[in-house]
């Protein structure tokens, strides 16, 4: 899709590596192998690009209840972020990943949740960035001075207990964002209890993109979300609210926004079950 102020493609950011405005963070992960983005990274990524990895730093530790992924230390990630060079409603940060959107998403939506709205997705991921034929590089960019302040939009997250309360009311719409296998309770490769929310409707996050990662366009996530268009309040869930970002996006581009993550999602809904034996 063309450009605009959520996506941009490879073409956009191949003059732009070198902007001082502009921060490329590689978010390459796997959820089976946690080390193997970070090695993919230091192998071979987009010149200038920095590392985040999900687990240390786009998350916290787990714990008994809060889900897989909880939110990462707001101030910890603050300093990461000015220590690449990040300045807060000022730098243009770009993330990618080779995983659909999967781990960039989540991403962009903390620097949304943080108060800093000037972040894009690249399009296609590093997978399209080298099929454009753009360089690659081993190199490990130097530090760079930033200042990011965190503003908290607190009204983008929600908890169990306001999912609870709303999910049942009229206008008030529960999406869970995993694969409908999941969602239907058919296979539970992760988690201890199959299944889903009661009264959550099913859009799969991969739907968002093609199956080369290519962001479906504007009218295309428009038509995905058209009869949820009059709903009240959207809140997103999947797993461990990581691809359920994904979702989030999709809704933005769709002209749909506000919508809410249920950051700890199916896996801190699924603790309490087990808690309470049910």
């Amino acid at each position: 899709m063309t450009d605009n102020t959520l996506i941009v493609s490879p073409e956009w950011l191949a003059t732009n590596t070198d902007n001082p405005q502009v921060v490329i963070i590689d978010c390459r992960f796997s959820l089976a192998d946690p080390e193997l983005g970070q090695k993919q990274y230091q192998e071979s990524h987009i010149p200038g690009a920095f590392y985040l990895d999900l687990n240390r730093d786009l998350a916290s530790s787990v714990g008994k209840h809060g889900g897989r992924h909880p939110l990462p230390n707001i101030e910890e990630l603050a300093e990461k972020l000015s220590a690449i060079g990040i300045n807060s409603s000022e730098t243009l940060v770009v993330a990618y990943d080779d995983s659909r959107l999967a781990f960039s998403a989540r991403l962009w939506w903390l620097l949304r949740y943080m108060g800093h709205s000037k972040v894009a997705l690249l399009d296609g991921g590093f997978s399209g960035w080298k099929a454009a034929g753009y360089p690659v590089t081993n190199i490990l960019p130097e530090p760079r001075e930033g200042n990011f302040v965190a503003h908290l939009q607190q009204d983008l997250a929600v908890d169990i207990e306001a999912v609870k309360e709303r999910k049942d009311l009229p206008r008030k719409v529960l999406v869970d964002s995993r694969e409908s296998e999941r969602y239907e309770g058919l296979r539970e490769p992760i988690d201890p209890i199959a299944g889903h929310i009661p009264g959550a409707v099913n859009y799969p996050w991969q739907g968002v993109t093609d199956e080369t990662g290519k962001v479906r366009s504007a009218s295309e996530q428009k038509q995905r979300w058209t009869e949820l268009e009059k709903a009240e309040e959207i809140i997103v869930y999947c797993g461990s609210g990581v691809t359920a970002c994904v979702n989030l996006l999709s809704l933005e581009i769709a002209g749909i926004p506000d919508a809410k993550l249920y950051v700890g999602s199916w896996s801190d809904w699924c603790s309490y079950q087990i808690k309470s034996g049910g």
